[in-house]
């Protein structure tokens, strides 16, 4: 079955989107998107990891909330801070340690970072598994730090058991 469908709900994913976007239910619709459900994640299949990680549904949860919530947050900081005087801003690289240890929860923690207004990461340095950030204003490099560790890393540690 897995030779197949290799990822069985991506596959249902894409079947079910492909129908409601194209808003018919015509049996030519339903072939294309019965073939594109299969093509797809077969011809992705190198790109995806030897099996998903388990995730914890209740700290994932609870780490969404906070990541909208500080995406909000830091819109209306990012905005005051633009559309007031320049001189106030204070852009620093900061290198993260980090404790986690894992590829793919670390791009998470990466694009989480980036998702954020005023934090862009810039690369995991996995000799050091250091995440490295460019923050547009900074007033203390340490607690950028602990919140970055204790907001997202801690979470995703929970979320992945790693």
């Amino acid at each position: 079955m897995r030779r197949f469908f290799p990822h069985p709900a991506l596959s249902v994913a894409i079947f079910l989107l492909w129908m409601a976007l194209n808003n018919a239910s015509s049996l030519a619709h339903g072939v294309l998107a019965l073939i594109l459900a299969i093509g797809l994640p077969l011809l992705t299949r190198g790109f995806w990891p030897e099996h998903p990680p388990r995730v914890k549904a209740l700290p994932a949860l609870r780490l969404l909330g906070v990541v909208v919530c500080d995406i909000v947050i830091a819109s209306i900081d990012v905005a005051k801070l633009v559309l007031g005087p320049t001189g106030r801003i204070k852009p620093a690289f900061i290198e993260v340690p980090l404790d986690l240890q894992d590829p793919f929860v670390g791009t998470l923690l990466a694009s989480i970072v980036s998702l954020t207004p005023g934090t862009v990461s810039i690369d995991i340095d996995r000799s050091r598994w250091v995440l490295q950030v460019h923050a547009l204003n900074v007033d203390d490099r340490e607690a950028v730090i602990k919140a970055i560790k204790t907001r997202y890393e801690k979470p995703l540690k929970e979320i992945f058991s790693c």
